[in-house]
């Protein structure tokens, strides 16, 4: 799939809560097609500690506004400096990078994010319940404040939420969620910090359940030049940027 280097023009920006905000970017040219999974590189302008791009999970994408929707939560310098983009201001974008998830038929699918691993997850969604799946989404978030976008996710299936501290959903984390014991899955999606993503990998190979993750290695470049994204896997190491970022788990060393 070709690469493309392009100006983006910033429609709006989010605010979800105290650290996460969605930014809303539309493309000065007709999209390509973009695929459940894939990220790109932003460029961070005006920043004297951000010198590499930065990763971001497309989260959404909207071809009739020709708009990429970008889940963002602010850690670094970095990413508070695209927390300060404004209407109309420009944004330059790498993209489509890495590969996809994999979009089964008409089969019961679970999604499970944790943290701003929730990025991939929406639009992930959307392409499952065109192809025919009921689809559970499953989010793992600290409190209620960090509970956001359920609506959107409501379009696509189910929704449920855990909470560490029990003020919203069940308490608990989301492998710890009553519905993995109730409900039978054919395909189980996930993406977040990775002692969740293990538990979710050992809850779908105890079950037997096909599983896919995405991993969050730090992605300069996004060509597999740099070499900062390597992984470990039963063929090998793999750059996560090039050759994933989602793998299946049976091909991953855990």
């Amino acid at each position: 799939m070709k690469k493309l280097v392009q100006d983006f023009e910033v429609l709006q920006r989010k605010e979800l809560n105290d650290d996460h905000f969605v930014l809303d970017v539309k493309a000065l040219e007709p999209l390509p097609e973009i695929r459940p999974g894939q990220f790109v590189n932003v460029l961070v302008k005006d920043s004297n500690t951000t010198f590499l791009r930065r990763p971001l999970s497309i989260h959404f994408v909207d071809y009739e506004r020709n708009t990429i929707s970008l889940y963002i939560k602010k850690i670094g310098d970095g990413t508070k400096k695209l927390g300060e983009l404004k209407e109309g201001d420009t944004l330059n974008i790498v993209y489509p990078l890495g590969n996809q998830y994999s979009i089964p038929n008409n089969a019961n699918t679970l999604l499970v994010g944790g943290g701003c691993g929730v990025a991939p997850l929406l639009y992930l969604a959307k392409h499952l319940n065109q192809a025919g799946n009921k689809v559970t989404t499953l989010l793992g978030v600290r409190s209620e404040k960090d509970a956001v976008e359920l609506d959107a996710y409501k379009e696509y299936g189910n929704i449920l939420v855990t909470t560490e501290d029990g003020s919203f959903g069940e308490k608990g984390y989301p492998t710890q969620h009553s519905i993995l014991e109730k409900e039978k899955f054919d395909y189980v999606f996930t993406c977040g910090p990775e002692p969740m993503m293990k538990a979710v990998a050992a809850y779908s190979t105890q079950k037997n359940i096909p599983c896919e993750v995405s991993l969050e290695n730090t992605m300069a470049c996004g060509f597999g030049a740099c070499l900062c994204c390597v992984t470990e896997t039963t063929e090998g190491n793999k750059c996560t940027c090039t050759e994933g970022p989602v793998f299946n788990i049976n091909d991953l060393k855990w």
